[in-house]
């Protein structure tokens, strides 16, 4: 079999190598090198040096809808196009260059949590299961039918970052397993039930501000599904603070939404209906640090009030 991966960050790394165990891979297609770090210097995506790693031919066009990438997969003559986090909407053109089209690895159990960020979504909303679903790419936004689907239970305290290591495991599963039997038409294609879609969109930093008068669950669910990136944030004495992890805690007395209060070795945060348990944090400027670190360093203390 003859196949093209589309692919960008790291979580796509272990499909494109269980690709490679029984393809032979003519094209590896990324998004362009991005400025990183402080000095801005020009970084490759994770694919593409899993790629070069691998002596794959890689492809970064600019442009996806009035390039030439139709034409550069037709050159290929590839059987399939398997797509997993490329980050970008593939116009027609491109869906139909292989013989069997295009076939998406998405990280959540379509029709739910259709979009650019699935993972992170499911763990804000509180879902307690997730997946990885083979799909037939068409025109529409993670519309087309599916072919297999692996679930996976959602940790209580997992974060997006955690979970993405897992799906990323699962989706090399699915591609040992299914993909060929898929590509060879042995399986059927399961229409999805559109009415029960819903949908995980870009995630924007405004989505990242934390409301104390929310619940102590739905705050902490909204911090681990925003953990590594983009992260949770909110004000500490008008300096913007980043949490990085915190903890439910059942049952806790609360008080004014916001307020710290401080326990033996344990900085509490009071909502709406109770606590949570802020456990890392980082101001602006400086470097994470667990959360009785910052109250040893005076920068956090008994009684501040975050968001203000």
């Amino acid at each position: 079999m003859r196949a093209v991966f589309f692919g960008t960050p790291a979580i796509a790394i272990p499909a494109l190598h269980a690709l490679a165990e029984f393809a032979e891979i003519v094209g590896v297609v990324c998004q362009p090198d991005r400025p990183a770090g402080r000095g801005l210097t020009l970084q490759p995506p994770a694919v593409k040096q899993a790629a070069l790693d691998l002596g794959l031919v890689v492809h970064q066009p600019l442009k996806v809808k009035t390039g030439n990438l139709d034409e550069w997969l037709r050159e290929r003559a590839a059987d399939i196009a398997l797509v997993m986090a490329y980050g970008r909407i593939l116009p027609p053109a491109v869906l139909s260059a292989p013989i069997r089209g295009c076939m998406n690895l998405h990280a959540s159990l379509l029709p739910r949590w259709r979009g650019a960020a699935p993972i992170n979504w499911s763990i804000i909303h509180g879902d307690h299961e997730t997946g990885v679903c083979l799909m037939q790419m068409d025109e529409g936004l993670d519309t087309g039918p599916v072919y297999a689907r692996r679930a996976i239970p959602i940790g209580d305290a997992e974060t997006a970052g955690e979970l993405a290591q897992r799906l990323a495991t699962t989706a090399a599963e699915l591609v040992r397993s299914e993909l060929l039997h898929a590509v060879q038409g042995e399986l059927d294609g399961v229409p999805q039930r559109h009415e029960q879609a819903s949908y995980a969109p870009p995630l924007e930093r405004s989505d990242g501000a934390l409301n104390f008068s929310k619940t102590s669950r739905d705050l902490v669910n909204l911090i681990r599904g925003l953990s590594p990136r983009p992260s949770a944030h909110t004000l500490l004495n008008g300096r913007p603070l980043k949490v990085a992890q915190a903890r439910w805690l059942p049952a806790r007395p609360g008080g004014e939404p916001g307020r710290v209060s401080v326990y033996d070795k344990q900085v509490l945060v009071s909502t709406i209906d109770g606590a949570f348990e802020l456990c890392r944090a980082q101001l602006e400027g400086r470097k994470e640090l667990r959360a009785i670190d910052l109250v040893n360093g005076r920068a956090l203390k008994d009684g501040d009030v975050l968001g203000h």
